[in-house]
């Protein structure tokens, strides 16, 4: 009972102190370490370096794992050393952009209508700023919002590398026997969650695929950078819900790039994906995770009522390891 309690007190606690980053990079940080140390250990057996590594590979597998967001970072800031230097210039020329954009709109809407829309590039600059200012306290408190929600993510990351490779002992007491069980059942509730999520990533993406590559040039309209969208909304896919509320984003950015009426075909198409996404998501999990899909709908519902945007993405995982306990307690 014990075990069952501080369980779910540290659940309830991952959500009411916006956790949830945190946990899952936890789960994997494990699942990755453990992934890479055995492939790591077979690749030095066929070298010259002979045979018995397989503690070093756990550690070099854990260094690679807490290292790899580092490098990416340090990449990805090499790289925009160029956009940050440029960005006077690009904004001056998103200004130019959104000005004629609304300029255009102007001479197609009824007079009264465009006469609420701002003039020349000068106004779209004073309304851009007023809008800014008038919620500076909102963006500031969402930029501190991710900020922390990052620094969770790889703090959780360091932490599922350094479990995956700790020295286990000999003699453990009964709570820490039964902790270690409700533990390993959230991780096999998580690694059925991730494979699910990889088959709902690809079943976006080659709807996302079709929409660019047939749709868009049937009605003479076509996006640029179709191929990066595509790759984006595979990868985005993989993190559920918000995810795809990333690639519906930068989709319907570059789609107002091309046009209005792209932007609006893009909008009804991600929208529809969306809401599919409800129905895909609780089929695809559930049939992985024997839930029925009535089942992960209500929850998934429910949970996002109660947390919000977090508990839309935490209901597959938090129901499918409750539902685990359940059965092996006989009680479902």
């Amino acid at each position: 009972m014990a075990s069952y309690c501080l369980m779910a007190g540290a659940l309830l606690l991952v959500m009411r102190c916006s956790l949830l980053p945190g946990l899952l990079c936890v789960c994997v940080g494990f699942f990755l370490t453990r992934w890479l140390a055995p492939r790591l250990v077979r690749l030095r057996r066929l070298g010259p370096w002979g045979r018995g590594y397989s503690r070093s590979g756990q550690t070099v597998a854990a260094t690679l794992v807490m290292l790899s967001p580092l490098l990416l970072l340090a990449l990805a800031l090499s790289h925009s050393r160029t956009y940050i230097v440029d960005a006077p210039q690009q904004y001056r020329e998103l200004l130019d952009y959104l000005a004629r954009t609304v300029l255009e709109l102007r001479e197609k809407l009824p007079p009264d209508i465009a006469a609420q829309l701002p003039a020349g590039t000068e106004e779209v600059q004073r309304v851009m700023a007023s809008y800014l200012a008038a919620k500076a306290g909102a963006l500031a408190m969402a930029g501190r919002a991710w900020l922390a929600g990052l620094l969770y993510a790889y703090v959780g990351l360091l932490i599922g590398a350094l479990a995956a490779v700790r020295s286990v002992g000999a003699a453990r007491g009964p709570l820490t026997q039964q902790l270690v069980l409700r533990i390993a059942r959230m991780g096999e509730a998580f690694r059925q969650i991730v494979a699910a999520q990889f088959w709902i990533a690809a079943f976006n993406s080659l709807l996302t695929a079709l929409f660019l590559l047939v749709l868009l040039p049937l009605w003479d309209l076509k996006l640029p950078y179709s191929p990066a969208l595509i790759t984006l909304t595979f990868l985005a896919g993989l993190v559920p819900i918000v995810g795809n509320l990333l690639c519906n984003a930068v989709i319907t950015l570059v789609g107002l790039s091309v046009s209005p009426m792209a932007a609006v075909a893009c909008l009804a198409f991600l929208i529809l994906i969306h809401k599919a996404e409800y129905v895909i998501n609780a089929k695809v999990v559930g049939r992985r995770t024997h839930m029925g899909v009535w089942e992960l709908l209500a929850v998934m519902f429910v949970t996002e009522a109660v947390f919000g945007p977090a508990g839309l993405v935490a209901a597959p995982l938090f129901y499918a390891y409750l539902k685990k306990e359940l059965k092996a307690a006989h009680l479902v």
